[in-house]
């Protein structure tokens, strides 16, 4: 009879203990997949609202259906100072991303995979120019028009700038140290005597590096160069409208879409200054996520 009793209470114990491990293993199952979004608040770090990249991640959190998700517009800074703050700590964060950018040779960073492929395929950095500047500055517009270079001439740039160097003078040091590929930009190209021309772009990194290469190439052509940080809206309308003479800093096809649409025949496209560019929500290395399915 004991026997008996003992082997009841035994089951019973066994039954109660399996019953608690798969309790526990729901637990942690649901913990885990709700430890990004919680460890970070639920929220998406990004950049300027008018930016095409937060318009495309807009349409990412609908896309994958990330109701609890939230994207914090703010400015460039703000975000790399962000990521910045919890890399130090190595904390969790997500953030909006693209490349060629510095933060991605100062810290380990990966993209989460896009399923969906809602942020579309590479894009290209294009230089776009005034209708009329050809004929007004014809050799600033051959220095435009053969202005190329790659993510990394972009990204020894960036990298001096970010260290504390002054745009301007990081831009020389690139600029004297790369004589044959000015050479090739300012083929054909003849000096002028203070002739003015005005650049736009927008404030994002990567363009400040590109906007003072190019107007250091111009100045050293001899003209008189006006560099205009402003907003993407701005920078487009401003080479529509003629107050702009041109910017190295359109991104296409997917991030300046409707700019590029609206003011069509407006401008002129003097193609791609530099190819590859990505997009993307970008997190840490040593985050245990892959995919912006992982954040659902």
């Amino acid at each position: 009879m004991m026997k008996k009793w003992m082997f009841i209470l035994l089951a019973a114990l066994l039954t109660i203990g399996l019953a608690a491990c798969g309790s526990d293993k729901t637990s942690n199952s649901k913990e885990k997949g709700n430890s990004v979004g919680e460890s970070v608040d639920y929220k998406i770090i990004g950049i300027d609202p008018g930016a095409g990249l937060m318009k495309a991640s807009a349409k990412v959190v609908e896309e994958y259906d990330l109701k609890d998700w939230t994207l914090v517009e703010g400015s460039s800074a703000a975000m790399t100072a962000a990521l910045k703050k919890a890399y130090e700590k190595k904390k969790p964060v997500i953030v909006t991303g693209w490349t060629p950018h510095w933060m991605f040779a100062k810290f380990d960073l990966k993209y989460l995979e896009d399923p969906k492929g809602v942020y579309g395929k590479d894009e290209n950095i294009h230089t776009i120019a005034r209708n009329g500047l050809k004929d007004d500055l014809p050799d600033a517009y051959k220095v435009f028009e053969q202005f190329v270079w790659t993510p990394d001439d972009m990204g020894v740039v960036m990298n001096s700038i970010v260290n504390g160097e002054d745009p301007k003078e990081a831009a020389a040091k690139w600029v004297n140290e790369n004589a044959e590929k000015i050479a090739k930009w300012t083929d054909g190209a003849k000096k002028v005597s203070g002739d003015k021309i005005k650049i736009g772009y927008v404030a994002w990194d990567s363009e400040i590096a590109s906007s003072n290469v190019i107007g250091k190439v111009l100045t050293d052509l001899g003209y008189k160069v006006t560099l205009v940080q402003i907003e993407a809206g701005p920078m487009w309308t401003g080479v529509a409208d003629g107050s702009l003479d041109a910017s190295v800093a359109a991104w296409l096809p997917s991030t300046h879409e409707d700019y590029y649409k609206k003011y069509k025949g407006k401008f002129e496209d003097l193609g791609a200054n530099l190819e590859g560019t990505k997009l993307g929500l970008v997190v840490p290395a040593y985050m245990d996520i892959d995919s912006i399915e992982d954040l659902k």
